[in-house]
């Protein structure tokens, strides 16, 4: 197969940072990016070569890519994923996929038929650890998942905002929920499978003025297993955002980060070489190297799996649209929760 034709669609930090990743790859071509900014697409051209377009109608019209990366403010999603899916162009979007369920839904059902790759930014489903904590659950080595806890932390906001700039506002993606607990839902979906229901949600502005800062909430499942959502993006004890998750079952307990895993086993296992009582593996006993390594191996990885889905149509695809779907589904029903239960 030829190489596959890119555009990049969106260049501040995320897109900056997955041109550098792709860019690795050897069966892709960056061909052209997009961006509102004049100076940035000024910047470019000097140092790549790569064409440049203010607008993105433009770019699929002239540069007529294979396939597109969208990294443009979460609001700006739905039309560019839409009009790509006319233009037959394999899509990548960053996550929280759209802001709302509907939108999310639409493109879903648009994608599911075409045959074109279509895969959501969620990197826990590509980070060594989660996977094994993945293959651990499917294994059954802690038995039957009884309860869990989902949560995230980061210091992005730690003072007061006034509202200004997309983080203030909901319909640009800003908002604890939007910019990282869509992390966290993802994980449970991966991992656990999507909540039948969701209750006891309540959103804490702490900093913030227009946007929740913490959010608390439990999901529920008809096989009886239960679990609790929490993040708070204004903790000043953690310098960088950290996922962490915690999960109890009948015939164990796994706790685990981005980092390490700790398991504990009522009975020794040799199938793993776990002992009885506490067993710790860290990220260098599992990680499967990458061939170029920017934030984590995760980010290599899913932009490698989105090259290989396009090129293999046998490759499974890991993190779907309909994944991205199911999770703002959760977002809704815990902003619906909140306004009709949780609210004072």
């Amino acid at each position: 197969m030829n190489k596959v034709k890119l555009a990049i669609i969106g260049m501040g930090r995320m897109g900056i940072t997955h041109y550098a990743i792709i860019n690795s790859n050897p069966n892709i071509v960056i061909d052209s990016v997009a961006d509102s900014s004049g100076l940035v697409l000024s910047l470019l051209t000097k140092y790549i070569d790569v064409k440049a377009y203010k607008d993105y109608e433009d770019l699929f019209k002239r540069s007529k890519p294979d396939a597109i990366m969208v990294c443009t403010p979460p609001k700006l999603h739905f039309p560019i994923v839409k009009r790509a899916s006319e233009m037959g162009i394999h899509t990548f979007v960053e996550k929280p996929f759209t802001t709302k369920f509907k939108q999310a839904s639409e493109l879903a059902k648009l994608y599911a038929p075409s045959g074109l790759v279509n895969q959501v930014g969620y990197v826990n489903r590509f980070n060594d650890v989660f996977a094994k904590v993945k293959e651990l659950l499917d294994d059954r080595v802690i038995g039957k998942v009884v309860r869990f806890k989902s949560e995230m932390f980061s210091c992005t906001v730690t003072r007061p905002d006034e509202g200004s700039g997309w983080r203030a506002s909901r319909e640009e993606g800003g908002g604890a929920i939007f910019e990282m607990a869509c992390h966290a839902i993802d994980l449970v979906n991966f991992l656990i499978g999507k909540p039948d229901k969701v209750v006891g949600s309540a959103l804490n502005y702490i900093y913030s003025k227009k946007v929740e800062d913490a959010i608390f909430s439990t999901f529920v499942y008809k096989n009886g297993i239960t679990g609790q959502l929490n993040i708070n993006w204004s903790d000043a004890s953690y310098r960088k955002p950290t996922n962490k998750i915690e999960i109890f079952g009948d015939n164990g307990r796994i706790v685990a980060d981005q980092h390490s895993l700790k398991i504990y086993q009522s009975e020794p296992n040799p199938r793993y070489c776990f002992r009885q009582g506490w067993n710790t593996l860290y990220i260098t006993d599992v990680f499967n190297s990458v061939p170029f390594y920017v934030r984590g191996n995760e980010f290599t990885r899913q932009l490698y799996h989105f090259v290989d889905c396009i090129r293999d149509k046998h490759v499974h695809n890991k993190c779907s649209f309909a994944d991205g779907m199911d999770t703002l589904e959760i977002i809704e029903n815990i902003f619906n929760d909140y306004n009709q239960n949780g609210s004072v």
